[in-house]
């Protein structure tokens, strides 16, 4: 989305250089009516604005905002894609690992998470940050970029409300828990997130028209107010809303157990709910306030600072795709133990005899240590 897209450049007008005799091949003179010459601005391959006409001096043209960040930002993002691409897709093998073994319902929406962060990372950070931003120079067709608006968006309303169907699973199971037994089912799951990634889709198809916050000198048109609340209400505050209440009820659930259990215990699925949910809304909060502060204060252009600001919460909004491998790592043995499985069969030829006798089947079973009931 070019509102997660890097910083344009800056076109700017030549120097004088008709008072030297020459006439750069992108300037007409024409005369004015008081006999004073004056300069027109003819098109420039770029696609910029169209040509304007300055009085005896040479001002510079917002048609993109100055990027303050300078080369940073591709720095940054190629690190995020260079160690997030890879990390996603380990842990995409070892959900599926778990899903196929487990049948639990918890492990396929993690695994449509993960894979909505690898679509993420390819379209925005990849396709958009560093193909189209760094390596094209935007020098791209326009419709071009409006279609891949769509994928964009589409990717981001995928992740936020596939995480919005684990809470409600976690808040099911905890607080419902008959009847979170009665209708969980691997099938319903399935049919859950295809309807979600399907609403994703469709979601993203108004955000072709979405304008380029890097270019809109003018005040907000009445599409740019409603393209932007809707990308604030659909990825952030509406998903919040959800994440706040759902939580609140869980962790007031924990807390009744706590009175009647000695030593109340957090189910590892739990928290690894509050663990994602949290950091989402942490790290896509100055995004959202950014983008609201432009709409209303101050455009990119005019000031450099909220330029600077809507660079940085991009960049942060973006970690986002790549830090859910440490939380599951951190918080679940048995994702530990099945990384370590996925790699080592990585590494050892698919042959009976590379293994010793005795692991093939207790492999097919479970993972080393996964004893009966565990839970992610």
């Amino acid at each position: 989305m070019e509102g997660l897209q890097p910083c344009g450049t800056l076109v700017l007008v030549p120097p004088p250089a008709a008072a030297a005799g020459r006439t750069p091949s992108n300037l007409a003179h024409k005369t004015s009516p008081a006999g004073q010459p004056r300069v027109t601005l003819l098109p420039t391959p770029n696609g910029s604005r169209p040509s304007q006409e300055f009085e005896s001096h040479w001002p510079e043209i917002p048609a993109r905002s100055p990027c303050v960040a300078g080369v940073i930002p591709v720095i940054y993002y190629s690190i995020l894609l260079g160690l997030g691409l890879p990390v996603n897709l380990l842990t995409a093998a070892a959900l599926a690992r778990l899903a196929a073994r487990t049948r639990k319902p918890s492990y396929h929406y993690l695994l449509a998470l993960t894979a909505s962060d690898i679509v993420t990372q390819v379209v925005i950070v990849f396709a958009g940050f560093l193909l189209q931003g760094a390596v094209l120079a935007r020098e791209v067709p326009r419709a071009v970029v409006r279609s891949a608006n769509i994928l964009e968006f589409a990717a981001n309303h995928a992740s936020v409300w596939v995480a919005v169907l684990l809470t409600i699973d976690r808040y099911s199971a905890l607080c419902r828990p008959l009847q979170h037994r009665a209708a969980a089912s691997v099938g319903r799951a399935r049919r859950a997130i295809a309807a979600v990634l399907g609403a994703a889709l469709l979601t993203g198809i108004p955000f072709y028209w979405w304008l380029d916050v890097w270019r809109d000198a003018d005040p907000p048109s009445t599409l740019d107010e409603v393209l932007k609340w809707a990308h604030c209400l659909t990825v952030y505050f509406i998903p919040c809303g959800i994440f706040l209440v759902t939580n609140s009820a869980i962790i007031r659930r924990l807390q009744r157990r706590g009175r009647s259990w000695p030593r109340p215990r957090v189910g590892k699925s739990t928290a690894v709910l509050l663990g994602v949910t949290t950091i989402f809304a942490f790290l896509w909060a100055p995004r959202i306030f950014v983008m609201l502060y432009h709409l209303y204060v101050a455009p990119v252009h005019r000031d450099w600072r909220v330029h600077l600001a809507l660079d940085v919460a991009n960049m942060v909004a973006m970690l986002n795709t790549a830090v859910n491998f440490g939380l599951y790592y951190l918080v679940s043995r048995t994702f530990r133990v099945t990384v370590r499985e996925v790699i080592h069969d990585a590494h050892l030829p698919c042959t009976p005899g590379s293994q010793p006798e005795g692991v093939v089947v207790e492999s097919m079973l479970k993972p080393p240590g996964l004893s009966k009931g565990t839970d992610l």
